[in-house]
């Protein structure tokens, strides 16, 4: 054991005496002649390993600086298009509430055309011309024909595919309590075979668009009276 480590001792020392020898010539810019020592291409590995290590390092710092600023572009760019989709979102609220406002006195007055054309369906009565005064002896007013109630029928059809489309809907208010926020009383009626403030009839269909009200529905109202003293 102690001559071995005595050897281990030797060629430490000669690896070190090289070492230094070489370090001593790179400083004075001469190329150290090759040695046929024992440890030679040992000690010129241990050289380049130093060499490459330390540009491994350098990378490495390169690498890490490169990474640093694409974080932070990653993460400019993020705040950027989450500010982005903010604004268009924003956009997007404004332009609606835009179209809306100018899409619903329209919408009312689609509801007022179709309120007269299914009154008109209902009674019967054609929009016929006028009958010259030297004909009227001759003949009377005849009923509307078939044609004409079927037209009636299909453009109202038309008017409700049209509003349903935009998300208008009628509200079912007879047989339901009156409900204030979208129903107007317009009248009252007596009816004890019914609920109290139960609708009996609608005078004027209501409409919603969308959760919104659009028009509110003209009701007729079963208001009991209580008598005094019916109860005693």
């Amino acid at each position: 054991m102690g001559k071995d480590e005595s050897v281990d001792d030797a060629v430490k020392d000669v690896l070190i005496e090289q070492f230094r020898a070489y370090l001593d010539t790179a400083e004075a810019g001469t190329e150290p002649e090759p040695s046929s020592a024992p440890g030679a291409d040992l000690v010129a590995l241990l050289v380049e390993l130093a060499g490459l290590r330390t540009e491994v390092r350098t990378e490495s710092r390169l690498v890490k600086d490169a990474l640093d600023q694409f974080r932070s572009v990653f993460d400019r760019l993020q705040a950027g298009n989450a500010l982005l989709e903010r604004e268009l979102e924003r956009a997007r609220a404004e332009q609606q509430e835009k179209t809306r406002v100018l899409l619903r006195p329209l919408l009312v007055e689609l509801l007022d055309l179709r309120d007269r054309i299914a009154a008109a369906a209902r009674e019967g009565v054609a929009s016929a011309p006028a009958v010259p005064w030297y004909r009227r002896w001759r003949r009377r007013p005849a009923a509307p024909p078939e044609g004409w109630r079927e037209g009636q029928a299909m453009t109202l059809r038309r008017l409700d595919r049209i509003l349903a489309d935009r998300q208008v809907v009628a509200l079912t208010a007879v047989g339901r309590p009156f409900d204030p926020r979208t129903m107007r009383a317009v009248a009252t009626v007596e009816d004890q075979g019914r609920d109290h403030g139960v609708v009996v009839e609608e005078m004027r269909p209501g409409f919603l668009w969308g959760d919104d009200l659009l028009r509110p529905a003209e009701v007729v109202v079963n208001r009991l009276v209580v008598e005094k003293g019916a109860g005693t």
